[in-house]
């Protein structure tokens, strides 16, 4: 008897996988790597703008300290990471090392990591484009802060989102 083969059971899941490579990202230009660097300088030294901290984040292969810089976006008693390039190298870091270390002149704070479901999202994703949509927004197409709750959901699997803890103990 021919051995016919069966469909895998589809597992559940969280959230939606796409296939390597087809995750949203937009890289950096030669501008924007040289404004983050610039940017990455002034918070080592303890200037901030608008907010900003540097993100160090563990290398997945590496195991080198890969560092950039964020805005670190308060909202009711937590504190988010929001990758508004999408899917970057710093946010597969962050899944793979569960957290890193924000850094603001000589404050290091060592944090643990949770990504977010995009049901959780919209909201976050308001305020922090309601703070930083004047730096940030050409990387959210069509949303804004002023977009509905469906629409921004509609846009979070683009955008990851990371609620973090600090580890007060370091």
């Amino acid at each position: 008897m021919p051995h016919t083969p069966t469909a895998p059971q589809a597992q559940p899941q969280t959230q939606p996988r796409q296939a390597k490579g087809h995750r949203h990202y937009i890289k950096p230009g030669r501008f924007d790597a040289a404004l983050n660097g610039l940017v990455g300088w002034l918070a080592r030294r303890g200037v901030s703008l608008m907010g900003t901290a540097e993100l160090s984040v563990l290398g997945r292969t590496s195991g080198e300290w890969r560092s950039i810089p964020v805005n670190p976006l308060p909202y009711e008693g937590d504190t988010y990471l929001v990758s508004a390039r999408g899917h970057s190298q710093w946010v597969r870091n962050l899944r793979a090392a569960g957290g890193g270390r924000l850094v603001l002149g000589r404050k290091t704070r060592h944090f643990t990591a949770v990504e977010l479901t995009d049901e959780e999202k919209p909201a976050l994703l308001r305020d922090y484009l309601r703070r930083w949509g004047w730096e940030v927004g050409r990387f959210f197409g069509d949303v804004d802060a002023n977009s509905t709750d469906e629409e921004l959901l509609a846009a979070a699997h683009r955008h990851p989102v990371f609620r973090i803890a600090v580890d007060e103990s370091h």
